[in-house]
């Protein structure tokens, strides 16, 4: 009597309910309804086992037969043929993780160290508008260097800033999908930029009224929201970020302090204090003006919320101005320059990090005392006071 292969496709149809050995291991369980299930029992490291291997009659005996041959080589080899099918399992599943998902997960996980816990969408939009509609669906184990190109190629060099960001988020992702311990090339986004080759587009630098035409500028705002918000941006030297979401509880105006939360602070990576800034009278002067908008923000725009990014540039383009209120910077750092200011307390002044890693670790003061003068003297300069020798009318470029 044959001891494998005991079973044949005829008998199988006519078999009753029950366990009939196929041999070698292999079993069919079937049912009083004729369907059936193969079984495969083995031995490993002196443990007994069993091993489904599939319904009959979807799995056919020759199959089966094959599927127990394979199960039984690995059991020899002592490898758990069990063990083995469900690493096999997992490694699929992890390989199924689609993109646009742990995109998601990456942006979340990171949330809290963006401006703003991420809400103004900046961080993530460039994902989702560029990269995520095109391969959002695809595993982030097939996401490979052609995958980048192609969704790179388009805005390369007509938006090349952009393409940048992509770039460097998308690399964020599949950094975070291997710490998530998802099979992902590494190295993707770096080879489809080498595909793509060098970007054609400069950068535009952002145009600055000249330092000594900021006088003129200052001296036609008014006291409404938007002049306010620029006057105070002159004069502090602060982004537009900062200016939108101050409240009024930031402001300690006996002390003559302004502390801008660490996540409106642009700049200062790795920075995690919040940043103090000295106000001078005609800052505190501003400051006392737009406290009497009040509601939650200094600035508030419609229904109360703060002015938008756009309200300032709108204001000076509505003017025929070239220049827009992030040039303000530039008019305050070059005045520091040719004026004579110390380099450290400039770049202080600027929110910029002074030094390396290990010096920035011995380095904890924010200068605040040094800046005071400063900023005093930049303010004299913006109001006029500064004796007029370096003021010229401003020179406003129209478009």
């Amino acid at each position: 009597m044959r001891s494998v292969n005991k079973l044949t496709n005829v008998s199988l149809k006519n078999l009753p309910a029950g366990k009939h050995e196929d041999g070698a291991g292999l079993r069919l369980v079937k049912q009083p309804a004729g369907s059936g299930q193969w079984v495969f029992r083995f031995t490993v490291h002196g443990r007994r086992r069993e091993m489904g291997l599939g319904p009959y009659p979807d799995i056919s005996l020759k199959i089966a037969r094959e599927m127990a041959t394979e199960a039984r080589q690995k059991a020899r080899q002592g490898i758990d043929p069990i063990a083995h099918r469900e690493a096999e399992r997992r490694e699929a599943e992890r390989n199924l993780h689609l993109l646009a998902d742990v995109a998601r997960d990456a942006y979340q996980a990171r949330q809290a160290e963006l401006k703003g816990d991420g809400k103004a969408g900046r961080w993530f939009s460039p994902l989702e508008i560029h990269v995520l509609p095109k391969v959002g669906k695809l595993p982030v184990s097939q996401v490979d260097q052609i995958a980048v190109r192609d969704v790179l190629a388009p805005i390369w060099h007509e938006k090349a800033e952009t393409a940048r960001k992509a770039a460097n988020r998308l690399n964020i992702v599949l950094k975070h999908a291997a710490a998530l311990g998802l099979t992902v090339d590494l190295q993707a986004v770096d080879k489809a930029r080498q595909l793509l080759g060098m970007q054609r587009h400069e950068a535009k630098r952002i145009e600055a009224v000249a330092w000594q035409e900021v006088p003129a500028f200052y001296a036609t705002l008014g006291e409404g929201v938007t002049e306010l918000a620029l006057r105070l941006l002159i004069l502090t030297g602060v982004r537009s970020a900062a200016i939108r979401f101050a409240t009024s509880e930031q402001f300690d105006l006996d002390a003559g302090i302004w502390t801008i939360p660490a996540a409106h602070m642009k700049g200062r990576k790795g920075a995690t204090d919040d940043f103090r800034v000295p106000l001078t009278d005609e800052a505190m002067k501003v400051v006392s003006q737009a406290l009497r908008h009040g509601g939650e923000v200094m600035f508030p725009g419609l229904r109360g919320k703060p002015i938008s990014d756009m309200t300032m540039s709108k204001f000076m383009k509505d003017r025929g101005m070239v220049a827009r209120p992030h040039g303000f910077r530039s008019s305050l750092r070059t005045w520091a320059e040719e004026t004579g200011q110390p380099f450290e307390v400039a770049e202080t002044a600027l929110g910029h990090m002074i030094g390396n890693t290990v010096e920035r670790a011995y380095q904890r003061s924010d200068l605040i005392e040094r800046r005071r003068p400063f900023m005093a003297a930049w303010a004299d300069h913006v109001t006029g006071k500064g004796g007029g020798a370096d003021v010229v009318p401003l020179n406003e470029v129209r478009g």
